[in-house]
């Protein structure tokens, strides 16, 4: 049985917390928060036809929003997902504080994160165009992110247990319904027997698969969600 995610801090708690009684330690939370899933926010706002100076603005803008403590009264777990919220407070933003000189204003010349929109607008750039709506494309990249973030977990942990060889020879294999080689070519290429890479893909997906569950949890109210949104997670991808 995998081990239960915890929900001592989530990313609602990290928001509540900051909603609450902020202190140093909260808001230093929100900002990496803010610095893990900002790419998605950031896809949207191009998709949506904002150039890419000006979706960096708004991003900057909407961040500097959400770490001021009122910004963030109407948080409310009960009311959804932790992606549904950040869209539909972005959404609000872009709305109401579309004046160019306001967003340059709040966060245009200052940068408040150091958040890598060269590289981000790179990687939008290579994104195919396929006509989806931004709505579609932010969630597409919300379940991107938290899947590289389980891929990323699990990647520090081989090689915090020297198995970096072999995490490179079978993350191909990941995530685990996307299939990958023949085990006999991936064992041609390692030197291992196709038993021993048959064995070790299971364990290498068993584990990311924990790792996803950790990550999702992050974003759910309760671990009742879990299931429902990796289903959802999923069936994004797949689109």
């Amino acid at each position: 049985m995998p081990p239960k995610p915890r929900f001592d801090t989530t990313r609602w708690s990290v928001v509540l917390a900051v909603r609450g009684a902020a202190t140093e330690d909260s808001r230093a939370a929100l900002e990496t928060l803010c610095e893990q899933y900002w790419y998605p926010l950031y896809a949207y706002l191009r998709s949506a036809g904002h150039s890419a100076a000006d979706a960096e603005d708004l991003t900057q803008g909407f961040f500097l929003r959400l770490l001021e403590k009122d910004a963030l009264q109407a948080a409310d777990p009960r009311r959804g997902r932790f992606r549904s919220f950040l869209l539909t407070a972005l959404k609000h933003f872009a709305l109401n504080e579309w004046d160019r000189r306001r967003a340059q204003k709040r966060g245009g010349a200052q940068p408040v994160l150091s958040l890598e929109f060269a590289a981000g607008e790179q990687k939008y750039q290579l994104e195919p165009s396929d006509h989806s709506t931004p709505e579609t494309v932010y969630e597409r990249q919300w379940a991107l992110t938290v899947m590289a973030r389980a891929t990323d977990r699990l990647r520090a942990e081989c090689h915090k247990a020297r198995k970096d060889e072999l995490f490179r020879h079978l993350k191909v294999y990941l995530p685990p319904d996307e299939g990958g080689p023949a085990y006999a070519e991936t064992a041609a290429a390692s030197g291992m027997t196709e038993g021993a890479v048959k064995v070790a893909v299971h364990r290498l997906r068993q584990r990311y698969n924990d790792l996803l569950r950790e990550e999702i949890a992050q974003t759910v109210a309760s671990p009742h969600e879990i299931a429902d949104e990796h289903r959802h997670l999923t069936s994004t991808i797949r689109r």
